[in-house]
């Protein structure tokens, strides 16, 4: 009976997805030479530290391969696994502007602060200095064995942050041999997008058309080394890897070379023109600038003062659409096995990263309001008659002015971010009596990251060079006069001169020590012939991170920062003891086949926020050997972060519309008034010409933990040789949620509903009321005051035929997304669901997304694989939009493989993804990520191809 068990447990493991065939020994029993008896080895599944023959995890888990991952021609494991549905783009290399250098992985999109990544079923540590989240770069994809997805909770096995459920890389580190992998990869498009060509031409921007050609191209080196040493005792595996990325900037694409408006209906940009923009004003009587009377100029070609309406500068073409990026990654893996009860383990990795994010040159950005001499020797003649005529200003006054000047003649901003992590673990495992083992571990990880913000405006040395302030450029060493009042005339010499760099550097560290011991006692339920089965185990974990701000970063003196980027010195450690049961009900009975229960319980003492208790019920019910019900519940807590609680408080930008600007509001005039915005302002507040508006952003030491209770109801069944099934019901909701409001829907909701918690964080400029221009932002620091849920269905099918001689191997995986709902301040803000919508700032979450696979195996020298990619249409949106006034369509991509076995010891990969070079949907500004697109979810960048050499001895 025993053996029937473990065979029903591995075929059903592998034909549900429970676990890849590659979690269990090829050696599952065999036979004991003194007794004859059979040893079974137990084995270990993500979502559960229980080892034993006859169980598999109740709580669902999608498994990718190491093939597969091969097979997507991916050099970035991020890319890999954002194809899959489950998962939502978060930090990619498809970002620019705010790019963090990392990459890190959102599970249903609930954040990738809520998506636990693991190594080897052990935590990895924070990323870097803009990211508390793990940066999957360190992962080296040629030695991934495969990736487990636990979607449903898993705080009770692994600890916080599993909300939205588990990412397991589990690494083969049984490797034997010596591999060498050689691999390049580029993208190619036509460039044929008749609408966005036609609103270039229209600004007579200059753009490229036809063929690409290839560009964005990369390569990928990966060797690895393993084996037995001392007769089989000890096993070690080495590997060492290199990734070179290069650029590509958004003037590579048509449909990315200008920014589109938030409308979508023209080439838009920036008011920070290279031909300067001027709101101009002048104090009263009092000394006060009232700049609700002002001025929009611009300068004529005889630097003469005109109107600056219509003057934008297309800042995209300059910006990534994907970035440079250089890799290196080493590490080993060993164990030795002195005895059964002392088995020593060690992993030891380690990753280098830099990367650089070039963006848009710098500018003045309307930032500070300078007062400049009438008696100016940057002004003339003309430009001092038309501000008497305008204002009756004389010689001896002054006159405001915010100040729009693209840095184009000093070049572009760049952005340099370096990573360096390590990761050792230090442990042991064995036995302890025939049914009890045991294993203890000591882990340290630790990030080192840097910013180098380069060529940006650096504020004042601009006062200096206007002579502003009282300040005197002739008296300055270095200073050279700023001449932004003539038309053409600041230099590259002068641009230089203006420009500074920020340093920011910080060290991530993680210390754990963590053991238990798993086995099963020597009874069971009178109703079962098989024992109970437990885990029983403490952990401590100490969390640090520091980041140390020059001053220039620290006191905003960048222009282009948008904002001050703060020191933040922050650490917690929490205590925890943990406890599963295997509790096997009954079998073999009519109706079934065993019925199982499992629980799980972990206590957890936070140095932050106290105790907090999480755990699981689950319910593993076989009806037959091929059919199977399976049910869970998980308590799951996530604590705030280091980044959440002790980030200093600090201004910043956020991307989106002030409802009450422009001279038709979306807003009413009464509504605006509980905004901030008085009467003679309503319909006067300029919008921004580049959709972003300011913000005051930050941490708060006194935050909760999150609580999130996840249920899963699902079925799988293998109703007929050669196919099989999974259906899978989720539903996660949470409390207590940590971010900050985003700032657009404060303004909504102070305006719609006037209540003080929304409206005592909105402060408009004196005088303009705007959000965007001088002091005007919103307060969007840390709260708890969120509530998230979510809700949706998994399916997964496999099924195999004989065709031709070969085999015709199929698979989908897709995610049925039934509710996203947010409901930001309960009881005050209205809950709005971003399944199939793109209103309230929503990510473009389809309700139906699935992968099809198609692969044939000839049984000889080749394999040859057809991938279909399908994200649903996202139909709902009422805002101004035009590009996706009827939504986003749905998109389908195909990608085509091809791998042949040249001889034993070579083999060769090629392919191209999204073979017919669909373009991303484009959107318009507000929408936008980057480029037009929402980069990096949807294909990005049109056809991509890629080629492999593996060469195993």
């Amino acid at each position: 009976m025993l053996n029937n068990k473990v065979s029903k447990a591995v075929r059903l493991a592998i034909a549900f997805g429970a676990v890849s065939s590659a979690a269990f020994s090829a050696n599952t029993f065999a036979a004991d030479e003194d007794t004859g008896a059979e040893k079974v080895e137990r084995i270990e599944v993500t979502g559960s530290r229980i080892r034993r023959t006859d169980m598999e995890t109740a709580t669902p888990v999608q498994v990718t391969t190491a093939e597969e991952i091969a097979v997507s021609g991916f050099t970035r494991i991020e890319d890999m696994m954002n194809s899959l549905p489950q998962l939502e783009a978060s930090n990619t290399a498809f970002q620019s502007n705010g790019a963090t250098g990392t990459a890190t992985l959102d599970l249903r999109g609930m954040g990738s602060q809520r998506t636990l990544v693991l190594i080897n079923g052990r935590r990895m540590q924070a990323g870097g200095i803009y990211t508390q989240s793990a940066d999957i770069n360190q992962i080296p994809a040629a030695l991934i064995k495969r990736v487990d997805v636990m979607t449903g909770g898993g705080s009770s096995t692994y600890g916080a942050d599993a909300v939205a459920g588990v990412v397991n890389f589990v690494m083969n580190d049984q490797f034997e041999g010596f591999e060498v992998n050689v691999g390049t990869s580029a993208y190619q498009h036509d460039n044929d997008n008749d609408y966005i060509q036609g609103l270039m031409d229209d600004k007579g921007f200059e753009y490229e058309s036809g063929n690409t050609g290839f560009d964005g191209s990369s390569f990928d080196f990966a060797a690895t080394l393993g084996g037995s040493f001392d007769g089989g005792k000890g096993h070690a595996v080495g590997y060492f890897t290199y990734n070179r990325q290069n650029e590509l900037r958004q003037g590579a694409r048509d449909y990315s070379s200008c920014a589109l408006s938030a409308t979508g209906t023209s080439c838009g940009g920036s008011g920070n023109a290279v031909n300067p923009n001027f709101y101009i004003s002048a104090p009263d009587a009092t000394g006060v600038v009232d700049f609700g009377d002002y001025e929009y100029w611009t300068l004529g070609q005889d630097s003469s003062f005109v109107s600056g309406d219509g003057n934008l500068y297309n800042y995209a073409p300059i910006n990534h659409f994907m970035r440079p990026s250089e890799r290196y990654t080493l590490g080993t893996f060993a164990n030795y096995e002195i005895n059964d009860h002392f088995q020593p383990f060690m992993e030891a990795m380690f990753m280098r990263n830099s990367t650089t994010a070039a963006i848009a040159e710098s500018g003045t950005f309307f930032n500070d309001n300078y007062l400049i001499d009438f008696d100016s020797p940057l002004l003339n003649d003309t430009q001092r008659q038309q501000l008497t005529d305008r204002f009756g200003l004389a010689s001896g006054d002054q006159f405001a002015t915010y100040i729009g000047k693209r840095n184009v003649e000093g070049g572009a901003r760049a952005d340099t971010l370096e990573h360096s992590s390590f990761r050792i673990v230090l442990g042991s495992k064995g036995e302890i009596t025939d049914l009890w083992s045991y294993e203890a571990f000591a882990q340290y990880g630790s990030t080192s990251s840097s910013s180098a913000y380069e060529n940006d405006f650096f504020g004042p040395r601009i006062s200096t060079a206007l002579s502003a302030n009282g300040e005197d450029c002739a008296t300055t060493d270095g200073c050279i006069p700023y001449e932004v009042f003539q038309y053409q005339g600041v230099t590259a010499e002068s641009a230089k001169a203006l420009t500074g760099t920020a340093i920011l550097n910080g060290v991530t560290e993680q210390f754990i020590l963590s053991g238990f011991v798993t086995g099963e006692f020597d009874f069971g339920l009178p109703s079962s012939d098989y024992p109970i089965a437990a885990v029983f185990g403490a952990e401590y974990r100490e969390e640090k991170f520091g980041r140390t701000a020059d001053e220039v970063y620290a006191q905003g003196l960048l222009l282009g920062q948008g904002g001050t980027t703060k020191s933040l010195n922050g650490e917690y450690d929490v205590t925890e003891f943990f406890g599963e049961l295997s509790l096997p009900i009954v079998e073999g009975v009519t109706g079934v086949e065993s019925l199982l229960v499992e629980l799980g319980y972990r206590w957890s003492d936070y140095s932050t926020s106290g105790s907090e208790p999480t755990y699981k019920a689950a319910v593993n019910w076989d009806v037959t050997s091929d059919w199977k019900i399976r049910s869970s519940y998980n308590r799951a807590v996530r604590a705030a972060n280091n980044g959440e609680l002790f980030a200093q408080q600090s201004t910043g930008l956020w991307p989106g519309e002030d409802p009450c600007a422009t001279a038709t509001p979306s807003l009413s005039a009464t509504e605006c008034a509980n905004t901030g915005v008085s009467a003679a302002q309503y319909g006067n507040i300029n919008k921004s010409p580049a959709d972003q508006y300011n913000g005051f952003f930050g941490g708060n030491p006194d935050l909760a933990p999150e609580i999130a209770d996840t249920i899963t109801l699902g079925v799988v069944g293998n109703p007929f040789e050669d196919f099989n099934f999974s259906i899978d019901y989720w539903d996660i909701e949470l409390e207590n949620a940590i971010g900050s409001i985003d700032p657009e829907i404060i303004v909504e909701q102070c305006g719609k509903s006037g209540d003080a918690a929304f409206c005592d964080n909105i402060q408009r400029t004196p005088g303009s009321g705007s959000l965007w221009i001088g002091s005007g932002q919103v307060v969007a620091t840390n709260t708890n005051l969120g509530n998230l849920h979510y809700e949706g269905v998994d399916l997964s099918a496999n099924y195999s035929m004989d065709v031709a001689g070969g085999t015709l191997s199929t698979n989908i995986i897709g995610t049925y997304m039934l509710t996203k709902e947010f409901d930001n301040i309960p009881g005050v803000s209205e809950v709005y669901d971003c399944v199939d919508t793109l209103d309230n700032g929503c990510f473009p979450q389809p309700v139906w997304r699935h992968v099809l696979t198609a692969s044939y195996d000839t049984g000889s020298f080749w394999r040859a694989t057809a991938k279909w990619r399908y994200f649903g249409a996202v139909s709902d949106y009422s805002g101004t939009d035009t590009l996706v006034q009827d939504g986003i369509g749905s998109q389908s991509y195909l990608d085509l493989k091809g791998s042949f076995t040249i001889n034993d010891y070579t083999s060769l990969l090629v392919g191209v993804n999204n073979v017919l070079d669909k373009e991303p949907p484009m959107v318009g500004g507000t929408l936008s990520t980057n480029g037009n697109a929402v980069a990096g979810f949807y294909d990005t960048l049109g056809r991509y191809f890629h080629a492999s050499v593996s060469l195993k001895f």
